[in-house]
């Protein structure tokens, strides 16, 4: 059973890794991983890409000074990941409820934007070709209800691509949209892989966490392949607004 899990998983990735063009031969890749489920499945499918795909991978953890010793251990977790990958380990701190507080935002916000601001200057300085994160088909139904809740243009239907423009000469890549928050989950198990769980992601404070926890379980039981349906509306918004 382990065996087919593994196959039928590490297809998926690949064809969706084929159909978007997401990396080539020789591509620097820095991966931002936090410790939790999706960034450990990340780190450790691109780990497996590095002699296949010939590619040199970078892990990256931001540590946000929000959680106190279970930050540290999440960011312990993270290096020792790297280690056994074999691959260089970063760690930048992120003073996000400074920002938060100075440019009035949730804490959220601020740590997203504080995240790709480090990743832009990571890009630049180290040279990377892409960098990837850990977003699932279960992030993009999320995000889709989330700009329709607070309102949206087309473009916000497009919800997260699989590939964009980041700075001059790197693309961000989400080399897991085409699996499932159970898949990756499934993918941890069938690899024997452990992860970091933070709390904060049960506070329904979160409008995010609201829409996973609350919103998306309801809006299943009357159409259990809503997760799926609402990818699917994001990737055709996608290819009309940005025919290829």
């Amino acid at each position: 059973m382990t065996t087919r899990v593994r196959k039928n998983l590490l297809s998926k990735l690949m064809a969706f890794d084929r159909a978007e063009g997401l990396l080539r031969a020789g591509d620097k890749v820095l991966a931002a991983v936090s410790g939790g489920p999706d960034s450990v499945c990340l780190a450790h499918h691109l780990g497996r890409l590095m002699s296949k795909r010939r590619i040199a991978l970078t892990i990256v953890h931001f540590h946000h000074g929000l959680r106190g010793r279970a930050a540290d251990e999440d960011a312990a977790f993270v290096r020792a990941l790297a280690a056994r990958l074999g691959v260089p380990y970063v760690e930048r701190r992120l003073a996000v409820a400074k920002a938060a507080e100075a440019e009035r935002r949730s804490l959220e916000d601020a740590g997203r934007a504080l995240r790709y601001r480090a990743l832009a200057e990571l890009a630049r300085s180290g040279r990377f070709d892409k960098v990837a994160t850990g977003h699932h088909l279960d992030d993009q139904a999320e995000t889709l209800l989330l700009h329709l809740l607070r309102g949206t243009q087309a473009k916000g239907l497009a919800g997260i691509p699989a590939k964009r423009k980041f700075t001059p000469g790197t693309m961000v890549i989400r080399p897991l949209l085409a699996l499932t928050r159970k898949d990756v989950l499934a993918y941890l198990q069938a690899f024997g892989l452990g992860y970091r769980k933070d709390k904060s992601n049960a506070s329904d404070a979160f409008t995010r966490n609201w829409v996973r926890r609350r919103l998306l379980p309801l809006l299943e039981k009357k159409s259990p392949r809503i997760r799926e349906h609402l990818s699917a509306l994001a990737q055709d918004v996608s290819r009309l607004l940005h025919p290829r």
